[in-house]
């Protein structure tokens, strides 16, 4: 476990040992750190974004699947279902990415509480143990004894070797003879001990040591406040507002239980989060309205459309009612005309040459009497 830790943490110290070397600054590498992981998280934070604010901008209809299915819970999680499937969202995509910095947080934890296997990287956690074993054999025997609990026992062997131990450092190349001050601060330090620091006295090391802390809960309080903006009154909203209350009191824990220099990252990536959050949440309400609006464009000339095309259609059968109409009078006119005809025919001849139907069967001058018998006689 503790070799993929190890490995997981490698490119992170990487990165804050890069920028140290850069600015000869423990701080400011920390807040770049942060600021190339939210470059790096961009793209996949600006998804969830957009998923957040679509939801937020949906929740009216949202609600009234709920109220309308509110007594049949089955019917209205399908109905629900059909309506993300028709919308093209997720509703958790918006929550996944969210929770990304803490897994960093963890990450940054070892490698502040352990910088002689992280940090300076002797080539190996194994490497870097044996350097730790022989910083504290240096530091015994000068009669030197270690306060710190075994968790945060690197962090003083550091501060011990870099102060009074040239010659160690000078015998391990890979040493890095770090300031963890910055703006008067050691952020090596837990911000549980500035209390015992003002009773000696108030000095600036103290009080900032202790404004950590509460800035990091300040900085979170106004991430959650921009992110909820302009949100409506639904579930989600609701698990947010929980929210709302809970990170700035988690953030206050971490600032106040764990070494200053995860505050000082806290605090960065609060500020570079309330400015994403800011900015994200005014271009993507634009941009959603300029999707709706063009959606709802595409749906006025689609309705237009099929109106057009019924017209046309009752045009159509109007047309054919008037040809079967007309073709209808025709047949009645030739009937007409046949029957005229005929009736014509009937009274143009005598009676007496007609066979049935066949009004000339026997010819036009046929007499039945002409060969009398009388008359040939």
């Amino acid at each position: 476990m503790s070799t993929i830790v190890y490995w997981i943490c490698t490119p992170f110290a990487w990165l804050v040992r890069l920028f140290y070397n850069l600015t000869g600054s423990y701080g400011v590498s920390l807040i770049l750190f942060t600021l190339v992981i939210k470059l790096i998280l961009l793209p996949f934070q600006m998804k969830s974004k957009k998923s957040m604010v679509r939801m937020n901008r949906m929740s009216g209809k949202m609600q009234e699947i709920q109220k309308k299915y509110a007594n049949n819970r089955v019917k209205m999680n399908e109905e629900m279902q059909k309506f993300y499937e028709e919308e093209g969202v997720n509703p958790m995509s918006g929550c996944l990415w969210s929770f990304l910095p803490l897994p960093i947080l963890m990450a940054l934890y070892y490698i502040i509480r352990e910088p002689i296997v992280y940090f300076m990287n002797f080539g190996g956690r194994a490497a870097g143990l044996e350097v730790v074993e022989a910083a504290r054999q240096v530091i015994e025997n000068a009669g030197i004894t270690l306060t710190s609990n075994a968790a945060y026992e690197q962090i003083e062997i550091s501060q011990i070797i870099n102060s009074q131990f040239p010659d160690f450092i000078a015998q391990h190349s890979g040493w890095v003879n770090v300031n963890y001050t910055f703006l008067g601060v050691d952020l090596n330090s837990i911000p549980t001990g500035s209390f015992g620091m003002l009773k000696e006295g108030i000095t600036w090391g103290a009080v900032g040591l202790l404004l950590i802390p509460i800035i990091s809960a300040a900085m979170q309080l106004l991430v959650m406040k921009i992110s909820m903006k302009g949100q409506a009154n639904s579930s989600a909203a609701a698990a947010n507002k929980s929210m709302l209350l809970m990170m700035p009191l988690f953030s206050l824990w971490i600032g106040f239980s764990l070494p200053a220099a995860l505050g000082v990252y806290w605090i960065a990536q609060s500020m570079f989060s309330a400015i994403q959050e800011f900015f994200m949440g005014k271009f993507y309400n634009k941009k959603l309205e300029e999707e709706e609006e063009a959606r709802y464009q595409a749906r006025q000339a689609d309705r237009q459309k099929r109106m057009e095309e019924g017209r046309k259609r009752q045009e159509e059968i109007r047309q054919q009612g008037v040809q079967k109409q007309s073709l209808k009078e025709k047949r009645k006119a030739a009937q007409e005309a046949k029957a005229k005809k005929a009736q014509k025919a009937a009274t143009s001849t005598t009676e007496a040459g007609r066979v049935g139907d066949r009004p000339y069967a026997r010819g036009r001058s046929y007499k039945a009497d002409r060969y009398d018998e009388s008359e040939t006689k």
